[in-house]
């Protein structure tokens, strides 16, 4: 009997992140808070303790501090010479168009792809190709809030939620459903990050995630050369930039008016309808322009000239 509950306790939970609206109802039905669900989902369905779940993710935050460290701080030229150190360049500029703040979100967003497409270490949250995002957000974040780690930890959960969901209604892959899907997914998690760590509540939190990636809808994936460089690691920051202003309209119960199940099937609709050669296959695009296949046809021949030969023992 008590198997049976266990694995019905699972088919449950399993459930769980099918949508935003199931989401909040397991909340209002459990008197839990929206981070706590994740955590219930975390232990019935991976068998990891809290401590455990906790640990992982203070590892992850640290990776993700240190690649914006690395990023602002060590040379960051990629081997095709399209990444050329970016994120210290905006970081030192003397201008700011906004606000050192602003500046300095948009540089870590910078600083973390960068080091990614430098084949540094980072987290990919929730892929590799959009893995500035959440740094940015969550290290400008703390530093202007004077955020505690176990809230920034606590947002991370959260965050993973979001992506789960994304994940089932539409997708957070490029190849799948276009940049939409993967710097889309990570603006509104991160979005959905601060307002929580801002003391908003669940609909603030889910109306900044639909507000977001109304704002992303449609976006194609298009990497020149085949490299997630380009335009890749300035979409990280322009993602972070709207991850702030959907949470500044959020938290002012500025309503995303389409609910955020719905915007999520939307991005799905568009996702499935969008042509091959906007998914990550580097055929349309900027990737098709023609200074973009004179990049990847250089690229292409570098790459030949440092195969090693085969022959040679």
């Amino acid at each position: 009997m008590q198997g049976f509950t266990v694995e019905l306790r699972k088919k449950i939970m399993a459930f769980l992140f099918d949508s935003f609206e199931g989401w909040k109802k397991y909340c209002a039905d459990k008197n839990v808070s929206v981070v706590q669900a994740v955590l219930d989902y975390e232990k019935e369905q991976k068998g990891r303790t809290e401590k455990d779940i906790y640990t992982q993710l203070g590892k992850a935050w640290d990776v993700m501090k240190d690649a914006v460290k690395t990023g602002l701080e060590e040379d960051m030229t990629s081997r095709s010479g399209m990444i050329n150190n970016g994120a210290k360049k905006v970081y030192r500029h003397p201008v700011t168009v906004l606000s050192k703040e602003f500046q300095n979100l948009i540089s870590r967003a910078l600083a973390a792809k960068e080091v990614n497409s430098c084949m540094g270490r980072i987290v990919a949250a929730p892929t590799a190709g959009a893995s500035g995002i959440m740094p940015g957000v969550l290290v400008t974040l703390q530093e202007i809030h004077k955020t505690e780690d176990k809230k920034i930890l606590e947002a991370m959960l959260l965050a993973a939620g979001i992506a789960l969901i994304m994940e089932q209604k539409a997708s957070i892959s490029g190849a799948v459903g276009g940049c939409q899907a993967e710097t889309g997914t990570a603006a509104a998690m991160g979005a959905g990050a601060i307002v929580y760590c801002l003391g908003g509540n669940v609909d603030q939190i889910f109306n900044g995630v639909a507000i977001t990636v109304q704002c992303m809808l449609g976006l194609v994936c298009d990497p020149v050369a085949g490299l997630v460089e380009v335009p890749c690691v300035v979409r990280n920051a322009s993602a972070a930039a709207i991850a702030n202003s959907s949470a500044q309209i959020a938290l002012a119960n500025v309503s995303s008016v389409i609910p955020v199940d719905e915007v999520i099937e939307a991005m799905g609709e568009i996702g499935a309808s969008m042509e091959t050669r906007y998914k990550e296959t580097a055929l349309g695009g900027l990737a098709a322009t023609k200074t973009g296949q004179a990049i990847a046809k250089k690229v292409l021949i570098r790459d030949i000239e440092i195969m090693p030969d085969e022959d040679v023992k």
